[in-house]
């Protein structure tokens, strides 16, 4: 397997496919998911000619399932050690749901010709949690709802999220397909308990609006206006007024798991953004 280790002697799994000419488009995925979640992305993209890379986020997937470390702050350190490691120039970084927070977190950061464009697919930022500063946000409730079902039952729990709410599966009229829902099982349970428990805290209560209001890069803001988890008033379309170079795009009807049920539509828009 490819992997980096870090600083703190973590391991973090990456996929690297493509000729390392190319221009990187470089993959971050959700909670409590890994790298595979992008397959249908980075076949996409290399067919059109970019090297890809997805990796796993410290105690996800392949990576090492850390007891510590399971922060943002933390997980785009990982990320830049992984740029860092690979010399990546020009690329451009994607990020879904918790994903979209880390890329935010390191778009902000990165060294100075590292990154060209990032796209935020039904992203976290701004910030999730309700507060005074953040009237329409979920509860605190919410959050600890995942975190009570998780300790209880996490293989219950991430087959009822995968199978419901995540891909709009529990909407009238919807078609549940069996092999989604499985292979979101297999990959939320690939990973450690005690860092998915942990990142629950990361991706609802991190505030990312310094991050959105530093980044000079061209940003696509896309999001589902039938999204069950991150609902898209209160992130997408406040972060594209935050950020300094930002193309919103509002979905009608779709989930927030579209980059899955949706891929013909986000690769191709995603793909248009890329090559302006």
């Amino acid at each position: 397997m490819d992997t980096i280790t870090t600083k703190d002697g973590v391991e973090i799994f990456y996929k690297d496919w493509g000729p390392k000419t190319a221009q990187p488009i470089v993959f971050h995925h959700g909670w409590p998911l890994s790298a595979d979640d992008w397959d249908t992305q980075m076949l996409f993209f290399l067919a059109n000619g970019y090297r890809v890379i997805a990796l796993d986020r410290r105690g996800h997937g392949r990576s090492t399932q850390t007891a510590d470390g399971n922060d943002m702050d933390t997980y785009a350190a990982d990320v830049a050690a992984l740029t860092d490691a690979l010399d990546l120039k020009d690329a451009i970084h994607i990020g879904h749901s918790t994903g979209g927070g880390e890329v935010a977190r390191y778009v902000a950061r990165a060294k100075p010709g590292r990154v060209a464009k990032a796209v935020l697919i039904s992203a976290v930022p701004p910030v999730m949690l309700k507060s005074a500063k953040n009237p329409g946000g979920l509860p605190m409730e919410v959050f600890d709802g995942y975190r009570s079902a998780l300790a209880a039952n996490r293989a219950q729990f991430y087959r009822d999220v995968a199978a419901g709410p995540f891909y709009g599966y529990n909407r009238s009229g919807a078609k549940p397909q069996e092999g989604i829902i499985q292979n979101w099982w297999r990959q939320g349970m690939m990973g450690g308990a005690k860092a998915h428990y942990d990142c629950i805290a990361a991706f609802s209560e991190t505030d990312f609006t310094d991050d959105l209001k530093a980044i000079d890069v061209p940003v696509l803001v896309l999001h589902g206006d039938d999204d069950q988890v991150v609902p898209y008033q209160d992130a997408g379309v406040l972060s594209a007024k935050l950020l300094k170079n930002a193309t919103l795009k509002i979905y009608p009807g779709f989930p927030h798991g579209m980059p899955t049920t949706h891929a013909d539509v986000i690769n191709a828009d995603i793909l248009a953004f890329v090559t302006r």
